[in-house]
């Protein structure tokens, strides 16, 4: 990679493009609602459950001109969803700044373990137990979202529920390849505890990207 190159992407105005599509949001609290994702390569958290381990690898996704990222957003969306691989590997200052100037609202999904940047609509925080959240993350967050791939889970969970802000809606999601076993246990979990509510990964039950 050239030295130009390099120092766009610090900047933000290239980042590593794995995919950008419009569908509809599956997960946490805009479950149904349209929006245009686009999906930053890079990560090194590794959940072993990841269903987009094919993101991690930020080399093998092309630097792309975010001013094109945004013009391609503008096409379809009123609101963006930034998303990865891990996407606040990566100063996301300036698409945040094009987007917002365009009237697009931002919103993120991240693991709040890299320093935060941009300016957000909807932060909604994934903490991973490979790699915890910074202390911004957990204080931006508006949405928690909780993976649940064993009964463990539900400790960790509580645990970051206790490190967010007062006015942070609380989700458990149940990872997809343990579905069947996991949610009749979320299901009781939140029914004992109303603080929580369910995810789903509808757009898989959907078909959808």
């Amino acid at each position: 990679m050239d030295l130009k190159t390099q120092e766009l992407i610090k900047k933000g105005e290239m980042l590593p493009l794995m995919e950008e599509f419009y569908t509809i949001q599956g997960e946490g609290a805009h479950t149904g609602t349209a929006a245009y994702f686009i999906r930053i390569g890079g990560c090194d958290v590794g959940c072993h459950w990841c269903d987009v381990k094919e993101s991690w690898d930020a080399s093998s996704h092309p630097p792309t001109q975010t001013d094109l990222i945004v013009s391609n957003a503008k096409k379809y969306a009123e609101t963006v969803v930034i998303t990865g691989g891990e996407p606040l590997m990566w100063s996301l200052d300036y698409i945040t700044q094009q987007l917002r100037e365009k009237n697009i609202k931002t919103h993120i999904e991240t693991s709040g373990a890299y320093k935060f940047s941009g300016v957000w609509d909807w932060f909604c925080l994934s903490p991973k137990k490979t790699k915890l959240p910074l202390k911004k993350a957990y204080e931006e967050a508006d949405e928690l979202k909780m993976i649940i791939h064993n009964k463990n889970d539900f400790e960790f969970a509580e645990a970051e529920a206790a490190k967010v802000n007062d006015n942070c809606s609380l989700f458990l999601q149940p990872e997809w390849s343990k579905c069947e076993v996991m949610i009749p246990l979320i299901i009781d979990y939140v029914m004992k505890h109303p603080k929580w509510k369910i995810s789903l990964q509808t757009h898989k039950y959907l078909n959808i990207p």
